[in-house]
């Protein structure tokens, strides 16, 4: 079958398609947030090297990005690459049936990441064009990406307490399998010949002025900042008294809070500027990772889990949205992974920063979560003063 082939019926809208394929985004990456370190260590991996496994195929991701979505824009469509590196992601995880040892496993998960990891932004900018062409709502399409994710979250649980440890590489071989099958149903993204939209700058460097940069510095802050609840959340609740059951369904209260906002935000935040969606949400971010702090009880922790569209899935589409409004189709996929880019790069030094405060500060480590979506919210205000919408 060529990549130009749909197992998927024509009869199927392209927004319809799209949802599909975001549908399966992210379920390997719910699997493995649960259950990957649990494999990792099952193998003999101190917490060390599970660390160095998991930051290694980021730092490549710093340069990786931003070239794979120069390539992705200089392509006759954005979907041959995300169809390839769909199937080079359902390639490599075969690898973890004989990966052994740290250098085994940092290998194969590397390789088996990357490719999934280099094209997630540019599907969003490719959604976000052919969605604004077309006059339909790119949130809605990502919101299937976290219903995806929320569905295999609260499977995953019973699967693996009945298949154990071993059941870990075949599901995560099977749902990169079931991704690359959807890839190949994706439609064409970009307008059809001689319909180009000519508004936006056409090379990046048109629009690398303080007034464009600080607002994706804002935001990657903000959006780095929402990391730290993968990582450090659920130890921080585990010590304040949380039983694993109330745990979970917090994580779950906040991805359904994540979705609700994606499928709502055309209608309720539409007619709202992009810059001041970014602004309310590191303003929001800030009070929650302050009240959070506080060590507070459940009643307050499901409040600022039902917190979380405001503070993740707005300021996200949002950024998106800025992005779009600024930049032509010819840069789209670059200046979304250079967006990429800064949210990972900021990623890892409040993730490390966080990490340290925590030892000494225990739950009081969100004061500087708070101070971080603070100094985002400066610099995108600092922006609104450079220049105006």
């Amino acid at each position: 079958m060529t990549a130009s082939a749909a197992p998927l019926p024509r009869a199927l809208s392209p927004e319809a398609r799209t949802a599909v394929y975001y549908s399966t985004l992210f379920m390997g990456a719910a699997l493995s947030n649960v259950y990957a370190g649990l494999w990792m260590a099952g193998k003999g991996l101190s917490p060390d090297e599970i660390g160095a496994v998991n930051a290694v195929p980021l730092a490549v991701m710093l340069v990786l990005n931003w070239l794979v979505g120069r390539l992705a824009d200089r392509a006759s469509d954005w979907r041959g690459v995300i169809v390839g590196g769909a199937l080079l992601a359902a390639l490599f995880p075969l690898g973890f049936f004989a990966a052994d040892g740290f250098w085994g496993i940092l290998l194969v998960w590397t390789l088996a990441g990357l490719p999934h990891m280099a094209t997630v932004p540019v599907l969003d900018a490719a959604a976000m064009r052919m969605t604004a062409r077309r006059g339909t709502a790119f949130g809605a399409l990502r919101a299937w990406g976290t219903a995806g994710y929320l569905a295999v979250l609260l499977v995953a649980g019973w699967v693996m307490e009945r298949l154990g440890p071993a059941g870990f590489a075949p599901l995560m071989v099977g749902l990169a399998a079931v991704r690359a099958v959807a890839a190949l149903g994706l439609p064409r993204f970009r307008a059809p010949e001689g319909e180009t939209e000519a508004r936006g700058a056409r090379h990046l460097r048109e629009v690398m002025r303080p007034w464009f940069l600080l607002p994706l510095l804002g935001g990657a802050a903000v959006m780095a900042t929402h990391l730290v609840l993968n990582a450090f959340q659920g130890l921080l609740w585990q010590a304040q008294g949380f039983g694993l059951g109330t745990i979970s369904l917090l994580i779950a209260l906040g991805a359904a809070s994540e979705m609700l906002v994606f499928f709502a935000f055309g209608r309720i935040f539409g007619r709202f500027r992009a810059r001041t969606l970014m602004l309310a949400s590191a303003g929001l971010t800030a009070l929650r990772w302050a009240m959070m702090a506080q060590a507070p009880g459940l009643p307050m922790a499901i409040l600022l889990q039902a917190s979380h569209g405001l503070t993740f899935a707005m300021g996200f589409l949002a950024a998106v949205q800025f992005i779009a409004n600024w930049t032509s189709e010819e840069i789209a996929a670059e200046a979304q992974g250079f967006f990429v880019v800064l949210q990972q790069a900021l990623s890892v030094a409040t993730m490390s920063g966080f990490g340290l405060l925590m030892a000494h500060w225990g739950v009081g480590a969100h004061w500087g979560s708070a101070a971080v979506a603070g100094l985002g919210a400066l610099a995108i205000w600092a922006s609104w003063r450079l220049q105006g919408p």
